[in-house]
């Protein structure tokens, strides 16, 4: 019998951030996966999770692990694939340091993952936008650094994790203001500032103060502010702009619905999908290419460029056969039931 923990331990701490050089948000993500799946495991087998063994793992329990998230915790689709992937990295991992559990990993690898819904992307108005940017009070030093956190996670197309790992260090604002991204898969990209995110930006750098973490923004203790701080910055703000713009108490606005507004905002100015990807610092054009589905202007644009073909006008005239076929419908239905 040959225990988990050892070889988890191993794979979250050697493999993933030294031998594969993953982010810190992939390590994050796939330490929770394994902690729910490890508690589900406690909980189904009657064991703490430091003695659950690999022999355990088996793919009935994956499955049912899976349902569980769908049904229990109300994740969808995507959070559901999520946790497999992270599941089936760990398996691969151990194929070559435990070839005597080679077929149980290939029956977990061989799980499917769930087929999701492809919708279009949620996003905001301008004047949603405008209202959740005017929310904060530029008066008092909280506010001044909610307005540059909005202006700058809706301007630069951030994702949440891009805005709140950003430092001191990677801001220029002379000659040209301009912001250096650290995004997704290691790959970095440099955005000019807009006129209103550079004054929004040295409004807040002017009463930040000297403190001892790093980076640009701060909670109310003077520590690096977080993922789940920025999301509740942003639910309060959109609850007072909701008082400006009633639409909004109809929408769900997360971090992502703002940067899939900026990307739409993009898109509906350059009508170039290049210039969305490389604003958003997307690794695939494919991936930048739901925007398209979401902007109408785009359609209209194709709609009124093509010239329609005329359609000849008349009337619909069945034939006698057919129409003798209907009416006679009802009596060999009736004639079937007496049978």
């Amino acid at each position: 019998m040959i225990l988990l923990g050892p070889h988890i331990a191993t794979f979250l701490q050697q493999r993933l951030p030294i031998e594969r050089r993953a982010s810190p948000n992939t390590c994050d993500s796939y330490a929770h996966a394994f902690r729910l799946l490890f508690e589900y495991a406690s909980a189904c087998l009657k064991l703490p999770p430091s003695q659950l063994q690999l022999e355990q793992l088996d793919a009935p329990l994956i499955v049912n692990f899976r349902n569980h998230l769908e049904t229990s915790r109300g994740n969808g689709a995507g959070s559901r694939n999520i946790r497999l992937a992270a599941i089936k990295s760990f398996m691969h991992y151990l194929e070559y340091r435990v070839p005597s559990a080679l077929e149980q990993i290939q029956r977990i690898l061989a799980i499917r993952a769930k087929k999701t819904d492809t919708r279009l992307v949620r996003h905001l108005t301008a004047q949603e936008m405008q209202s959740i940017l005017d929310a904060p009070d530029p008066t008092v030093r909280d506010g001044i650094r909610d307005r540059a956190m909005l202006h700058l996670c809706f301007a630069g197309g951030l994702r949440v994790s891009e805005l709140v790992g950003l430092r001191i260090e990677d801001m220029m604002l002379q000659p040209q203001a301009s912001v250096l991204i650290h995004g997704k898969g290691r790959k970095e990209r440099c955005l000019p500032l807009w006129k209103e995110m550079a004054s929004a930006v040295r409004a807040w750098l002017s009463v930040r103060g000297e403190v001892r973490v790093p980076e640009l923004f701060l909670n109310a203790r003077n520590d690096a502010m977080t993922r789940a701080g920025f999301e509740y910055i942003l639910r309060k703000h959109v609850h007072t702009a909701e008082r400006r713009c009633s639409t909004l108490s109809s929408k769900r606005v997360s971090p992502h619905v703002l940067r899939h507004t900026c990307a739409l905002t993009i898109l509906q100015a350059t009508k170039d999908l290049r210039k969305v990807s490389l604003w958003l610092g997307h690794s695939s054009m494919q991936t930048t290419e739901i925007y398209t589905r979401a902007d109408p202007s785009a359609k209209l644009e194709a709609l009124e460029s093509v010239i329609a073909p005329k359609l000849r006008t008349g009337r619909f005239k069945a034939t006698d056969k057919l129409i003798e076929m209907l009416k006679a419908a009802p009596n060999m239905r009736s004639k079937k039931t007496a049978k």
